[in-house]
């Protein structure tokens, strides 16, 4: 394919239906046919499927919309199950993951920042790992230096939002690092999908930092290496898709369905993009147009992948910590 059709091509995908996600791999052109500045990666293991995305200039930026970095994408069905053997395996692999992007020396500072609404269960993912995870930093002038390696000064904070708050985020979180000088930042959001099948069964990793409320249309203070001064990596999951993107994809399996009985079949598929995109919005109305859909189940698939996060969060940064005997230093 030509570089003008691809870059054609590329306009059309991107002008699509407005569906917005926050997941790198959805951002992929259809059928892998990447552009010069995008590389991907795959590997399998036996309870995910992780894909790399590497955008390497600007010109990868453009085609994905997001900024050059990595992004690490772990897609484990195995999240939604109350198996908690598979999810101590998932939990490795997005440990092993996270090993990967960590950017500072193994007893460097850390500070963990769940963002979200702990008040809404769909948004309230970094909430519930900031809970779970092993907070040292108040310990680690406690533990006698032998005792020591392996252990990292980790603090987390959860700020809330701004409509609980009437702060921004970002500005929380640059207060408290001017007080407490972490070597990095780690960021824990609930994100916004473009498939319904990856609620609660994917987990993004990215070294670029993350913009809260993006996948849902907010614009908020970014909290990225720009913004903050130091290195940020983002951990996040999908907890909500557009209602667009539900009505979008009934018309493509639609479509598909109707390839057998080629009339029908090509009226409907000379549609054409804006055409479907009208007839989406005369569906869902005004009222229905920009609504967020979420599975009934969101308490459990929270309380489950909030979990594994913070296990692989803690095996990652304290790989050699057994926590029992931590908790020794704690009095």
């Amino acid at each position: 394919m030509r570089e003008d059709d691809r870059i054609a091509r590329a306009e059309t995908e991107r002008d699509m239906a407005d569906i917005q996600t926050d997941l790198a791999l959805e951002s992929l052109p259809s059928g892998r046919e990447l552009c010069p500045g995008v590389r991907v990666e795959e590997d399998e293991t036996d309870v995910a499927l992780v894909t790399r995305v590497f955008v390497d200039n600007e010109l990868g930026a453009w085609r994905m919309g997001k900024p050059p970095g990595v992004y690490v994408t772990i897609e484990a069905e195995g999240l939604r199950r109350t198996n908690r053997n598979v999810q101590d395996q998932i939990g490795e692999v997005f440990a092993r993951e996270l090993c990967r992007l960590l950017p500072c020396s193994p007893d460097s500072g850390a500070l963990i920042v769940g963002l979200g609404n702990w008040n809404a269960t769909p948004d309230a993912l970094g909430p519930r790992v900031v809970n779970d995870v092993l907070i040292t930093r108040h310990l680690y002038e406690k533990v006698p230096p032998e005792k020591r390696g392996g252990l990292r000064p980790v603090a987390a904070l959860a700020p809330g939002v701004l409509g609980l708050t009437g702060i921004e985020t970002g500005e929380i979180i640059r207060g408290v690092i001017d007080r407490i000088s972490p070597a990095f930042v780690i960021a824990i959001d609930a994100l916004a999908a473009r498939s319904i099948r990856r609620i609660g069964t994917t987990i993004q990793l990215t070294n670029t930092g993350i913009h809260p409320g993006s996948g849902v249309g907010n614009k908020r203070i970014g909290i990225t290496a720009d913004t903050l001064g130091l290195p940020v990596l983002a951990i996040g999951v999908p907890t909500v898709v557009h209602a667009r993107t539900i009505a979008w994809d009934t018309i493509e399996t639609l479509i598909d369905q109707l390839k057998s009985n080629y009339k029908l079949f090509s009226i409907v598929d000379e549609m054409q993009r804006e055409d479907k995109r009208r007839l989406i919005d005369e569906v869902l109305g005004p009222a229905v147009g920009n609504l967020m859909v979420t599975p009934k189940e969101i308490d459990v698939l929270i309380n489950e992948v909030s979990r594994v996060v913070a296990g692989g969060l803690n095996v990652a940064l304290h790989p050699d910590i057994n926590p029992e005997e931590l908790a020794r230093y704690i009095q």
